[in-house]
């Protein structure tokens, strides 16, 4: 009997604790009130089961959408991945990442992007309605369904934009873009959002993916700024101006390069430059002297801003304005800003790393980069094609250093150059230390070029080989470097130094032309037993060509970037010479 009577006891005691716990949770406990970042009601737990997705309602809610319908395949893969349950809603609960995604997308201009590309769902009054409809189970989890399928898509597109860029390089004939693209894979990295799945890559705060992607974000915001302020001044069309000169053009080009908060270039120097007579000569070169105001005079100071500017601008740092360095100047603000922005675009179509050896030649720039360990080792200086033999934008991977190297002359050279000369004279190939073998490498047999009808000859019927022996008059000098690929481009010396003296570059066929190419062999050989610089030279002095095989692959980005910044945001800006950034405005503005 006194055991019963414990055990009923124990039932009361235990039935009010379970009263009084379900009185506190529903009278003085916040959880289940309030309101949620993402703008939306937030709902207590006992409001029923989450509501579930099915394929069809997918695609057709993102079909309908014009902005959502390329996006398809990666959501399907989303919502498959997770057995289609609601990804942005928990416990009928929006999550933050709601309120982040519309943080993220209200600063989308910093990347150079436009925020009205990403609000094409009023959510704002989505989850106004799905307040309303608080009591309504039926209808508040078809405004769920509704608003997560919708974030999907934004999140796709908003990320697609991001991270592999608005255009379509290898759909755009204008670019010719080739290097292998970022694959990134979107239904992933919205679980990495999410917090549902870890990632090397910060794809939960969409970092940029390069370093100097971020770079020309920086610079992209400081000339913002300077646009705001004002921009800068537009000097005279006609201005010629050498160091220790005096113009009334000055004050404007000292504004242009140090004055004004805000502006690319510095502040406003303290004390004004110190007066003094300078020889003036006006337009008909008559002689006079006289007393140069200090606001006039083209002092030490602002020619090292010039030249400064002219580094930054690829030109030739002379301090003398005048023809290019007038011209750059002159450049108005929105315009650096526009192409700031285009080559933001140019660094979400690469892959998102680069491995940690590889050689990167920036056509615009005319440089080659070697990096090592991804830090850069060394640079040098290269010719690239001149605008109708223009080099290629692709990548691939350096196999073969080889020395004293024939050319193989191209068809297109003995078709518009050699054709003539040599229907009057086949011997002519002598003079030019060439002749025409059958066959490849050591099995190539010599073929008397008197014995081809040159006049007739095709690109179809042509079987042999137009080759310059290895020597000073090669075209390749005493180092090729080749990375096999369809394009047959490669790198390779020159018997022509002088051109890298030039600050526009752009003489060859198309192939890379490198300034010190026994450095960049010694380097790519520095691994190979028996290969150090001595022993390549003395490779080289006998004339006799010789294939090395690299012991790794290295891999090879041929780029175009004709704008880019230092890690503070300082930019460097060069001149669009094959009009790719042309026809990318053309796609990306409109």
């Amino acid at each position: 009997m006194s055991f019963l009577i414990r055990y009923t006891s124990l039932l009361w005691v235990l039935l009010l604790v379970a009263l009084g716990s379900a009185t506190l949770q529903s009278c003085g406990s916040d959880k289940g009130s309030g309101n949620s970042e993402g703008g939306g009601g937030l709902f207590s737990s006992d409001a029923g089961p989450q509501p579930r997705l099915d394929s069809t309602y997918i695609i057709n809610t993102l079909r309908a959408d014009p902005a959502f319908k390329p996006q398809l395949l990666a959501a399907r893969r989303f919502y498959r991945d997770r057995n289609y349950q609601l990804a942005w809603f928990k416990d009928h609960k929006p999550v933050p990442q709601v309120q982040a995604l519309q943080d993220i997308i209200a600063k989308a201009h910093d990347e150079g992007l436009d925020p009205k590309d990403y609000q094409t769902k009023d959510f704002k009054k989505l989850f106004a309605d799905l307040e309303s409809a608080r009591s309504d189970t039926a209808r508040r989890n078809a405004l769920e369904r509704q608003i997560d399928v919708a974030l999907t898509g934004t999140y796709m597109k908003w990320g697609s934009d991001f991270y592999r860029g608005i255009a379509n390089p290898r759909d755009n004939k204008n670019t010719a873009w080739q290097v292998k693209p970022n694959k990134i894979k979107l239904h992933k990295a919205l679980l990495t959002f999410l917090g549902e799945r870890k990632s090397r890559y910060n794809y939960y705060e969409f970092a940029p993916l390069h370093p100097e992607y971020d770079h020309l974000r920086k610079a992209l915001a400081a000339y913002r700024e300077q646009e705001r302020a004002g921009g800068w001044p537009v000097l005279p069309a006609n201005l010629k101006l050498r160091p220790g000169q005096s113009s009334p053009a000055v004050a404007a080009l000292r504004q242009r390069l140090l004055g004004g908060a805000g502006s690319p270039g510095g502040e406003q120097p303290a004390t004004p430059p110190t007066v003094m007579p300078v020889s003036l000569r006006d337009s008909a070169g008559r002689g006079a002297t006289a007393p140069a105001p200090a606001e006039e005079l083209y002092d030490t100071e602002l020619v090292e801003a010039v030249k400064a500017f002219q580094n930054d601008a690829g030109l030739k740092p002379d301090g003398i304005i005048s023809g290019e360095t007038l011209a750059a100047l002159n450049v108005p603000i929105g315009t650096r800003i526009d192409q700031i922005i285009l080559n933001m675009e140019r660094w979400r179509w690469l892959p998102k790393r680069f491995e940690p050896n590889y050689l990167l030649v920036n056509i615009p720039e005319y440089t080659l980069h070697v990096v090592e360990e991804n830090k850069e080792v060394f640079s040098m200086p290269v010719i690239v094609g001149k605008a109708l033999n223009e080099t290629p934008i692709f990548s691939d991977k350096m196999e073969y250093v080889v020395l004293s190297p024939y050319w193989n002359v191209p068809f297109s050279i003995i078709e518009n150059e050699l054709r003539d000369k040599l229907v009057a004279n086949p011997n002519y190939l002598e003079r030019l230390d060439m002749e025409v073998v059958k066959g490849w490498g050591a099995k190539a047999k010599p073929i008397d070029p008197s014995s081809i009808d040159w006049a007739g000859v095709t690109r179809e019927n042509f079987k042999y080989t137009l080759r310059r022996r290895p020597g000073p008059k090669n075209d390749l000098g005493d180092v090729k470097f080749i990375f096999p690929n369809s394009n047959d481009i490669y790198l390779h010396d020159t018997p022509h130094d002088e051109l890298f003296s030039q600050t526009n570059r752009s003489f060859s066929h198309g192939c890379v032309r490198v300034k010190e190419p026994i450095k960049l062999a010694t380097y790519l050989l520095r691994n190979k037993p028996g290969w150090d610089q001595q022993t390549i030279l003395d490779t080289i002095s006998r004339r006799r060509e010789k294939y090395i095989t690299l012991k790794e692959k290295l891999p090879v980005y041929l780029v175009y970037f004709t704008a880019w910044a230092d890690a503070d945001g300082h930019p460097h800006f060069r001149k669009d010479i094959y009009g790719h950034d042309k026809a990318l405005a053309r796609e990306y503005f409109n």
